[in-house]
């Protein structure tokens, strides 16, 4: 018999495992969970025996999640999704629960079992499906916003829920007269509770909170909100509620207050650990053995599930005048069950109201059905296409406007992202008169932006034909204004393959990825951290005393060593300017080294571009890092050179270049 200081060791080195593994294949960490329950549960290896305490812990796991929920729960974000929310929403999980219920009845099982396996079933992953909607940057588009309506409608869902569920145990063995006296009781218990938390904490949580944050102690600070969660998940528990509803009306509470993000930071590392022991208790619950005996049975609900959700999603969406493109990717990317499901299960089958080989293949598809959502959300656009012909049209449209926009642009900027630093980039190149197109993601900026007459159009500009058509083969530079590596990554990859000899400009946050992206094809790199040091520097120097030309002089020293393709054009205060012609002003220019180029081979040093007054600033060549050139430096087809010089200068460079 393994002692507790053994049990935590395994249940810690195979939790680790799972979550580096799944991390590493992009899946959710909660998959790696799930998996670890199932492997060292008591149904598979055994090294962790069934034990009371786990499951306690894990019902702390569920607390800290409805608390989350709580914390993020927002009225005025509900008021102004209330048609999808109340609508579409409560239409998903009121037709979902009647379905799988009706099912039920036809199997034979009791119509309360069939209602808690459908509130189970209606469940979808928000944890799953929120963090690969934001990853592909679709959370503003039509089928992001419904399924974000959708999920909202479900976390409130489960506060009903985990009050019906208790109610309809309690009465299993009885008669309709017992179950509608005790359905009213409940009700009227968790009316009177909600009153009284919310009408006293309204009043009390501020002022409270107050006096906390003025003692200015980050323990003092944690402490009280663990009291206070905990706290109000007793006091429903006690009240004959559970505790997951206590927990979410702390959340609401504190949610009102200003000190919303403070707690959210503070309670993630408890909640993070606590649910993902919930979820290995889960997996825990998953005997193998019984899954292998009803495996047709565990497969067939498993295409149920997913079939029947997607077609349930899908045609309520069309109900909700969506386009058959939008209603089938919503279909798709809801059709897993969620988190929530796994609460409502497991309280389901620890109050006897479902049974343990009716649980064990719902939980087994359940699980697998969270496994396949990933690969179902990733390819959710391809489906749809595929079973929409609306889908094809609507993307031939965008396509077709966004060429529209650049058909007449020859030598244009393709600006990627229209968020602050789009727009604020997108003045000056008004200023310059230089052709430009933003693509963007998000609707209601789009049509702000084109209502104001920019230049900006609907698009994924990590996609490659949405490059093509905003005239990639025809631009002269290509800005990434958005701070998203893996988008950046894509484009890039898209830019080397049809156009590498086009410079590209990625913006991004900090220098942890600047190596990454300059391999990738980026020919500079921009870190926010960086510029906003540079300008702090600056004025904390000059308010100290120091004369305006050094502190220039010394944040160009700085910006020539980290930008080499502005190497020794911050001039100081006090620099002459003695080209002050349009014609003769330097300028970079980007060629691409062609076959049949008489620079392939030769090298700068035998090329001698410094008698045309041109300096080489920059070799760029294919999965490898800037080079940083000299006379050495011999140049290979396919490589990108970055030139500098006027621009009469210039031309006659690239002729010595291409011709000799």
């Amino acid at each position: 018999m393994l002692n507790t200081l053994e049990l935590v060791l395994i249940l810690l080195a195979t939790a680790v495992l799972a979550v580096v593994i799944f991390r590493l294949l992009r899946l959710p960490p909660i998959l790696g969970y799930l998996l670890t329950g199932i492997v060292i549960g008591p149904h598979a290896l055994g090294w962790i025996p069934e034990t009371s305490e786990a499951g306690h812990l894990a019902e702390f796991g569920v607390v800290f999640l409805m608390f989350s929920i709580g914390l993020e729960f927002s009225l005025p974000k509900l008021v102004t999704m209330k048609h999808l929310v109340f609508g579409f929403g409560a239409a998903q999980v009121g037709t979902t629960m009647l379905t799988v219920m009706a099912v039920a009845l036809l199997l034979g099982l009791d119509w309360r079992v069939g209602l808690a396996l459908g509130g189970a079933l209606a469940m979808s992953s928000t944890a799953i499906v929120s963090k690969m909607l934001a990853e592909r940057l679709e959370l503003n588009s039509a089928h992001g916003r419904q399924i974000i309506g959708v999920l909202l409608f479900q976390d409130l869902a489960v506060v009903p829920l985990l009050i019906l569920v208790p109610a309809l145990a309690h009465t299993v063995d009885s008669g309709s007269a017992d179950l509608g006296m005790t359905l009213t009781i409940a009700l009227l218990k968790a009316a009177v509770v909600l009153a009284l938390i919310l009408f006293f904490g309204q009043r009390l949580m501020r002022p409270w909170f107050h006096l906390v944050a003025r003692q200015k102690s980050s323990e003092l600070f944690v402490l009280n909100v663990l009291l206070i969660t905990l706290g109000l998940a007793w006091f429903t528990d006690i009240a004959g509620l559970s505790l997951a509803l206590g927990a979410f009306l702390a959340g609401m509470l504190i949610s009102e207050t200003e000190y919303r993000y403070q707690v959210e930071d503070d309670i993630k590392p408890f909640r993070d650990i606590l649910l993902g022991l919930f979820f290995v208790t889960i997996g825990m619950l998953l005997d193998i053995q019984v899954v292998m005996q009803n495996f047709l049975w565990v497969a067939l609900l498993l295409v149920a599930l997913v079939a029947l959700k997607t077609a349930l999603i899908a045609g309520l969406s069309r109900l909700f005048t969506a386009d058959s493109g939008v209603a089938v990717r919503t279909g798709l990317n809801l059709a897993q069950a969620g988190e929530f499901g796994f609460v409502l299960l497991a309280q389901a089958g620890a109050l006897g109201l479902v049974d343990n080989p009716t649980m064990q293949p719902v939980l087994a598809a359940m699980v697998l059905s969270m496994l396949v959502a990933p690969f179902i959300v990733e390819r959710s656009e391809r489906m749809a296409r595929h079973f929409s012909a609306a889908e094809w049209m609507n993307r031939a449209l965008q396509l077709t406007t966004i060429a529209a926009q650049t058909m007449d642009d020859q030598g244009h900027v393709i600006l990627c992202g229209y968020g602050r630093s789009g727009q604020n980039l997108s003045r000056l190149l008004e200023k310059e008169s230089i052709p430009f197109i933003a693509l963007d993601l998000d609707p209601q900026r789009i049509h702000e932006a084109t209502a104001a007459g920019e230049t900006v159009v609907y698009g994924d500009a990590a996609r490659r034909e949405v490059l093509i058509a905003a005239g990639l083969m025809r631009a002269k530079v290509l800005v990434i204004s958005y701070a998203d590596t893996a988008s950046a990554l894509r484009i890039l990859g898209h830019v080397r393959a049809l156009r590498p000899e086009l410079p590209v400009v990625v913006r991004t946050l900090d220098d942890t990825d600047i190596d990454q992206l300059k391999e990738a094809g980026a020919a500079e790199v921009v870190a926010e951290i960086m510029e906003g040091s540079l300008m702090l520097a600056s004025h904390a120097l000059m308010l100290f005393g120091l004369p305006l030309n050094r502190v220039m002089e010394r944040i160009r020293e700085t910006r020539e060593q980290r930008y080499s393709l502005f190497r020794g054009f911050f001039h100081g205060t006090t620099d002459e300017a003695n080209a002050t012609e349009e014609q003769m002003q330097l300028r970079l220019h980007s060629m691409l080294i062609t076959p049949g180029s008489a620079a392939a081979g030769m090298t700068l040093g035998e090329l001698d571009l410094s008698g045309l007054s041109v300096e080489v600033t920059a070799v760029r060549r294919h999965n490898t890092r800037e080079l940083l050139p000299d006379n050495e430096t011999r140049l290979e087809v396919d490589d990108v050179v970055v030139l500098r010089g006027t621009q009469e200068n210039l031309a006659a460079a690239e002729i010595r270049l291409m011709q000799g």
